[in-house]
């Protein structure tokens, strides 16, 4: 089996209510999130997860919200020696615009996204105006993308199970490393979602939901499950892994 290290790449961010990551609790406080691209290196494929911003907002106090630096596509990826054209395989957790908008510039890869997130960006709900098919249409037209329907081994030590935490076909990214196994979670969240403080943990809650979620029950049920699973937890935009090189 394949072992990896795992690049986390900061290519966009977001400031916005914290509650919109931890479910009925900390709302009305401004929050900054990062928006990774994560490169898994190994093997004999450049395997990347999401693709970030096209045109990341780049300020130092955005930079220093998050503990790190925000790059171009472009300018991330040559950070490891790679041009987008070089990779091979894209795994998507989901298709909300801010973890697909750079899609296009990957002009030989194979993407991997789950059947009901390729349906839903095409028929969004109203309530869900994250979803946006520009960013996907050019890939889609070219034949690149490949359609999961439920856990999938992509390549040796790299496989996705379901988890429709987040949105209807999300996919967390199962990832074998000298360290164990790393699991980047297919829900929009940050530590605090699976290590929630005192005051939640009181009340007999050993996770908190994202913020914006299919089904705040069912959601939980999952968070639980990833994180009985991981000896590496990824959170999808945890600050803390905005400075850090090699995950694993």
């Amino acid at each position: 089996m394949n072992r990896y290290k795992i690049h986390p790449i900061v290519m966009g961010t977001k400031i916005f209510d914290k509650g919109m990551m931890t479910y009925q609790h900390d709302y009305g406080k401004p929050y900054t999130i990062p928006i990774y691209c994560w490169y898994l290196e190994g093997g004999d494929k450049k395997v990347i997860v999401d693709t970030g911003e096209m045109n990341p907002v780049k300020s130092e106090a955005r930079e220093a919200s998050i503990g790190g630096k925000i790059y171009t596509f472009e300018e991330g990826l040559s950070r490891w020696g790679l041009a987008p054209e070089d990779i091979d395989i894209v795994i998507h957790t989901h298709l909300h615009n801010d973890h697909c908008e750079n899609d296009y510039k990957c002009v030989n890869a194979v993407f991997y996204v789950h059947d009901k997130e390729l349906k839903r960006v095409h028929d969004p709900h109203p309530l869900d105006f994250r979803y946006l098919d520009d960013y996907i249409i050019d890939v889609e037209e070219a034949g690149q993308i490949s359609t999961i329907t439920g856990d999938t081994e992509i390549i040796s030590g790299i496989k996705v199970i379901h988890t429709p935490a987040h949105t209807d076909g999300g996919l967390s990214v199962l990832v074998e490393t000298s360290k164990g196994r790393a699991v980047i979670t297919g829900c929009c969240t940050i530590m605090e979602n699976f290590n929630p403080p005192k005051e939640i943990t009181a009340m007999e809650m050993d996770v908190i939901p994202p913020g914006t979620h299919v089904d705040a029950y069912e959601a939980y049920d999952i968070m639980l499950k990833i994180k009985d699973m991981a000896d590496i937890l990824i959170p999808l935009h945890e600050p803390g892994f905005a400075a850090v090189d090699t995950i694993g």
